[in-house]
């Protein structure tokens, strides 16, 4: 079964592997060959895994440089940045994002040049989207912030102990989702250059009804997507994929944490504006 998210499917290891785990049934190794220390008796010391395999502490590792560096450079932006500059950086960074997020997303081979690069632009633009939040609703960053990383906490705690299954139409549904409003805000960005007001997207007391329910249309799905990564990093550390997969993994958790934060911001407007 071959990955219907961007980020994933272009990457050959994770198609095979998911393919071949769709064939093998639930549970079951998908390597030709055990790992040493496997079917030790209870109680045996365990061999720790191989070098140049993804594992959670890998994954762990890169995501935190990566999101690291999303707040550095956000944090920078957001101290230094002119207040004049604030919307027009904002914009700028936003379509540079997209641009390189479809680029790194189609590569086979995912590059840590290329994720570097993501991280900076990225951070740019998260700085400048947050100052423009904060000058209109000052400590509303703080709290988006604080709201993003307990809401990330609760879906990973929902998905682990609830046992939340990641299925084939899951993802079907999700990443069309995922694509119509990412194809929505680009058009209303662009009659939005041209002096028309859709109300799709607002903020603060701008934000009418229809752009509350696309507001929480998109929160749903960037926790849905926030899912998908989950499951992908846990199907990959299972399948003992190649350890470079684990800078894909960290760099689709990073957009959809990005993308999450941007959302609950956008939403916290609403109620400051009120």
């Amino acid at each position: 079964m071959r990955s219907s998210n961007p980020v994933f499917a272009r990457s050959e290891q994770f198609a095979t592997q998911q393919q071949t785990y769709g064939q093998q049934g639930y549970g079951q190794p998908t390597y030709d060959a055990q790992p040493q220390g496997y079917g030790q008796p209870y109680g045996a010391p365990q061999t720790p895994p191989p070098a140049g395999v993804m594992t959670i502490d890998d994954v762990i590792t890169k995501s935190a440089i990566m999101m690291g560096s999303v707040f550095l450079v956000a944090a920078l932006t957001f101290l230094f940045l002119p207040i004049s500059l604030v919307t027009p950086v904002a914009l700028a960074s936003g379509l540079m994002t997209f641009v390189v997020v479809l680029f790194v997303s189609f590569r086979r081979q995912i590059s840590p040049a290329f994720v570097g690069l993501f991280s900076i632009v990225e951070g740019v633009f998260v700085g400048a989207f947050s100052a423009m939040f904060n000058y209109l609703y000052d400590g509303i960053v703080v709290q988006a912030v604080l709201a993003t990383f307990v809401a990330a906490a609760a879906t990973l705690a929902a998905y682990k102990f609830l046992r939340i299954k990641v299925t084939s139409q899951f993802r079907k549904i999700i990443t069309i989702g995922t694509f119509a409003f990412a194809g929505l805000v680009l058009v209303n960005l662009g009659l939005a250059l041209f002096g028309v007001d859709t109300g799709l997207r607002g903020i603060g007391a701008a934000a009418g009804p229809l752009a509350w329910i696309i507001s929480i249309v998109a929160l749903f799905l960037a926790v849905a997507n926030l899912i998908m990564d989950f499951d992908y990093i846990e199907q990959g550390v299972r399948n003992r994929l190649p350890a470079s997969e684990s800078w894909r993994a960290a760099f689709g958790l990073t957009v959809t944490m990005v993308w999450l934060y941007t959302e609950i911001l956008r939403v916290l407007s609403y109620f400051r504006s009120n």
